[in-house]
């Protein structure tokens, strides 16, 4: 188990909220990541497991009760822990959404980099059969209504279709692959790659050509998502806006996949939802937020498709 020597704080806006918040990340001696929103009373500890997403909807992973205590938008951060090893920690937070920062888990692994206390090896949660979610099964069980605005909101904002996220066994650590389809020709067709194996190596090259990619959405969807209650924090430092046309972007991109990339974060940071290091290949094709979270409620609904090994 691993936490942090001292307590270390964030400060932005969320970026769908658009409200100031404040963050204290402080040391732990008890195993897991647990959330804890100080601006409601008597508020209890809010586990950041994959059992405990309530929301995915907002183009985020949400914790804890959507109408009470919840913290949203937590995956860059839990990335950025992933990342360092850090598995205990309680995260103290005045608002319903972390801050955004620049948009990807960069500052995030920074702030935490001189506070990581001594480093012992993570709990592998090794994958021992194929386990696929599918977008089919993610409306399925969804009421009519619900299920024809996941069809509205899937042909105009997010247009993933027929997405996946499959994981599929690796003995070697995690290596997770996303590949994005788009009909904005900025993004077209991409895909990214990389492995997390446990070494410093890995790390630092997830570090070099990951970490920095940004989250992303087009000009002309902010003002339906503001309505919506999404995107309100988003500006050019933070986000990578489209244009329009679908042809290119209004701010300087990282990489040409820079798309692709953030979307390895994102996956990244829900599966260490796991509670621990998943050994496994992931692959995500139109994946989301929701399809991950499906993927390892699968994953753990039958203790045959997994080991856990304590080291």
């Amino acid at each position: 188990m691993t936490s942090i020597t001292k307590k270390v704080k964030f400060s932005g806006v969320g970026i769908h909220s658009g409200l100031n918040v404040n963050m204290v990340v402080l040391p732990s001696k008890k195993p897991g990541i647990f959330f804890k929103r100080v601006d409601i009373k008597d508020s209890a500890l809010i586990p950041a497991t994959f059992d405990n997403v309530g929301e995915t909807k907002m183009r985020n992973t949400t914790i804890g009760d959507k109408n009470g205590a919840r913290v949203q938008t937590i995956e860059h951060f839990m990335a950025a822990l992933f990342l360092h090893g850090i598995d205990s920690a309680v995260v103290e937070i005045d608002g319903f959404e972390t801050p955004i920062l620049d948009g990807s888990a960069y500052e995030f692994y920074k702030g935490l980099e001189k506070v990581v206390g001594k480093k012992t090896k993570m709990k592998k949660i090794i994958v021992k059969k194929t386990i696929v979610a599918t977008r089919n099964e993610l409306s399925k069980n969804l009421p009519f209504f619900k299920r024809i605005k996941m069809f509205i909101l899937n042909h105009t904002i997010w247009r993933r279709g027929n997405g996946f996220v499959k994981l599929s066994p690796n003995d070697k650590g995690l290596k997770i692959s996303a590949t994005l389809v788009y009909k904005d020709k900025i993004i077209g067709t991409q895909s990214f790659s990389c492995e997390l194996d446990g070494t410093k190596k890995s790390v630092e090259k997830f570090i070099d050509k990951i970490s920095r990619s940004r989250t992303f959405g087009k000009h002309s969807e902010w003002e339906y998502l503001k309505a919506h209650g999404m995107g309100r924090g988003a500006n050019e430092h933070n986000i990578i806006a489209i244009n329009d046309a679908g042809d290119g972007t209004m701010n300087k991109l990282l990489y040409p996949d820079e798309f692709a990339r953030h979307k390895i974060i994102d996956a990244v940071g829900d599966m260490f939802t796991s509670g621990g290091f998943i050994y496994g290949n992931l692959e995500s094709v139109k994946g989301s937020h929701a399809l991950n979270n499906l993927v390892l409620r699968k994953l753990f609904s039958d203790k045959s498709n997994y080991e856990i090994v304590e080291e």
